[in-house]
């Protein structure tokens, strides 16, 4: 794809995940997007057929161009990654709308759970790390163990975002590790994890 191409449907993709994340799938019209992005209605229907596939693109890429924590992979590169992931959720309308249409992703005629598994996936690859390193308790099944926190962590935000539109997630996330640490962890690796932001 050329260069203005590329430039072209990123700025269509923004716009979209901008009026996404202000007005729902619903709401968000492609007049609306297309005002947004400065772009033609040729423009958009060459990078994106119908708006529920811009909506599904959003959707998947909803984790590009986001800056993950670095440091060694395990328990504590893992939680650094979800309260980074709790900022950005703050702020970072791709993201936001991304998670939003994961949600609401049956008003355009989706089940898709390719989001869900792509986050499970990361987290699994720093629980693997962790369990290899004696970090986690020995009967701990680190696949389901992802599975459980991508659930766990997607409902915490939905609900901080209900609540209070996610003013409180950061302090909502450190409270989640507080209840899943002691059940997961090794002792001795609890008292020197950390939850900064």
């Amino acid at each position: 794809m050329q260069e203005r191409a590329i430039k072209t449907r990123e700025a269509i993709l923004l716009s979209a995940a901008e009026v996404i994340d202000e007005l729902g799938f619903r709401g968000a019209s492609i007049k609306k997007i297309i005002e947004r992005a400065g772009v033609t209605p040729g423009a958009m229907y060459f990078h994106f057929p119908s708006k529920e596939a811009l909506a599904h693109a959003v959707m998947l890429e909803q984790g590009e161009g986001l800056d993950l924590p670095a440091g060694e992979d395990g328990l504590q590169r893992l939680i650094d990654t979800t309260l980074y992931l709790a900022g950005e959720l703050q702020t970072n309308a791709k993201l936001r709308a991304g998670v939003r249409l994961a949600i609401e992703q049956g008003e355009f005629g989706l089940q898709d759970d390719t989001p869900y598994q792509q986050w499970i996936q990361e987290f699994a690859v720093q629980l693997h790390a962790a369990y290899r390193k004696g970090e986690l308790l020995p009967e701990t099944n680190v696949d389901d163990l992802a599975w459980m926190l991508v659930s766990s962590y997607s409902g915490t935000q939905l609900l901080s975002h209900i609540s209070v539109g996610r003013a409180d997630l950061h302090k909502r996330v450190i409270t989640l590790w507080h209840f899943l640490l002691p059940g997961i962890a090794n002792p001795s690796v609890r008292k020197r994890l950390t939850f900064r932001r």
